[in-house]
């Protein structure tokens, strides 16, 4: 199977370049091209059983979140593309056999090699490249099944996402009573805190409150507190997705369990994941125990606090929303960072100082100002360091300093947010949640 290498030539493309150059800038079109084709040819593999392989980059592994965010762009081009339609079915096909495989792994091999980020897990599938559970691995798969159904009509992919998504909510459902229900442990030795879970593997302690529980972040690093807000606003975006798609197929059972989940993890995101600060008033935790607890934060990765109208179906003009963000665009966030160069959100993840290229598109997109994306355009590639491509994260006042030279999620993102510039984006359809 061949899949497209190239979107140079795509109608949608020349025009979103025609449309970037006429605002003064020839490196807005060029990045964008540059970051949409290195996607193609650099990070997917044809399998022999029809699906695709895809990289982050330069961790030869497939991440399903990542995976995810990288094909989102091409939603964009699916009109009247049947090879990248195919493209994008054959990533999904991967994804979903992935999950019903192992739905606690963030992180899979190509191949059941028993290549692993440490050899020394617990979990010895050779299949799995890492086991750190994390609900928003299952969630953005979901996501993207249930956006390419509206960007396209096909449904020929929806009986193996269904399938597979009675795996994913028997699991949101068994988490929700972590301490419990769930079997699941994580254990690394000899590395960061960030890296493991506490009270051998099982994470800190939680209360049971309505949410889902998870052990790592979008970042991947363990969670602080158990219940991840925008994790748990993700996955309900999710299954109200899966609820259309359900149906589709018939499956009555299933689309009402999604609708139930769906609302209970709003309605325990509501009474237990917001707290009150002066000056912002009521908004969203990062993470909460149920205990009384709380991280008042947000991180690049996706989804988070400052990306819920993307992933989370959200108005960005909700109230609540709106105080979450001007928290998160403040120095009351520990992970904004104002310098030189840029200003923005960083991870713990990466180090003090460091803005991720992520979170500057993630910033511009939810924002209702289209000079501010104009301005976040010419930001990320006067930050790029001169390589043309986005990175991990930069130091916020010498670019030269970043890290992870190859990034495809960060270059999908700029290509998010330039075909958004060019008005010829996905936020129609990220606004009404995917709805087919």
């Amino acid at each position: 199977m061949h899949f497209p290498t190239t979107v140079e030539d795509h109608p949608v493309i020349q025009e979103a370049v025609r449309r970037l150059d006429a605002l003064g800038d020839p490196r807005f079109g060029r990045t964008l091209v540059r970051c949409l084709d290195d996607t193609l040819a650099r990070t997917i593999r044809a399998m022999p059983d029809g699906t695709a392989f895809v990289v982050t980059g330069d961790i030869p592994a497939m991440w399903l979140r990542d995976s995810t965010t990288q094909m989102f762009p091409y939603l964009a081009l699916l009109r009247d593309d049947p090879a990248l339609q195919d493209l994008l079915l054959a990533v999904m096909r991967r994804q979903f056999a992935q999950i019903a495989h192992n739905p606690y792994a963030n992180a899979f091999n190509a191949e059941p090699s028993g290549r692993a980020h440490d050899e020394a897990d617990l979990c010895d599938d050779p299949l799995v490249w890492e086991e750190k559970y994390e609900v928003d691995s299952l969630a953005l798969p979901l996501l993207l099944a249930a956006r390419f159904w509206a960007a396209t009509g096909r449904t020929d992919h929806l009986a193996q996402v269904v399938g597979a998504a009675h795996t994913v909510v028997g699991v949101w459902r068994t988490e929700q009573d972590h301490a419990t229900r769930s079997a699941y442990r994580f254990v690394r030795a000899g590395g960061p805190a960030s890296d493991t879970l506490e009270r051998a593997g099982r994470g800190t302690p939680v209360a049971r409150t309505g949410m889902t529980w998870s052990g790592f972040r979008p970042s991947d690093d363990a969670c602080v507190y158990g219940y991840n807000v925008p994790a748990n606003l993700c996955a309900s975006a999710a299954l109200d997705g899966l609820v259309r798609m359900a149906r589709h197929v018939g499956d009555h059972d299933l689309a009402a369990e999604a609708r139930q989940l769906a609302g209970e993890l709003r309605a325990a995101v509501a009474r237990h994941g917001t707290v009150r600060r002066a000056p912002h008033g009521t908004f969203y935790a990062y993470e909460v125990d149920g205990l009384g607890n709380a991280l008042l934060t947000d991180d690049a990765n996706m989804p988070g606090l400052l990306s819920l109208p993307l992933v989370a179906d959200i108005a960005p003009d909700d109230p609540l929303y709106r105080a979450t963000r001007a928290f998160v665009l403040s120095a009351a966030n520990p992970t904004w960072y104002s310098g030189t160069a840029a200003a923005g959100v960083g991870s713990p993840h990466t180090p003090p100082d460091h803005i991720w290229p992520i979170a500057i598109a993630v910033e511009a997109l939810t924002c209702d100002a289209p000079a501010r994306r104009v301005e976040a355009l010419r930001t990320l590639n006067d930050t790029d360091a001169g390589t043309g491509a986005m990175h991990e994260s930069f130091h916020k006042d010498d670019p030269s300093r970043f890290t992870r030279p190859w990034f495809s999620w960060a270059n999908a993102m700029y290509a998010e947010l330039a075909l958004d510039v060019a008005g010829l984006g996905t936020r129609a359809l990220w606004s009404r949640g995917g709805h087919a």
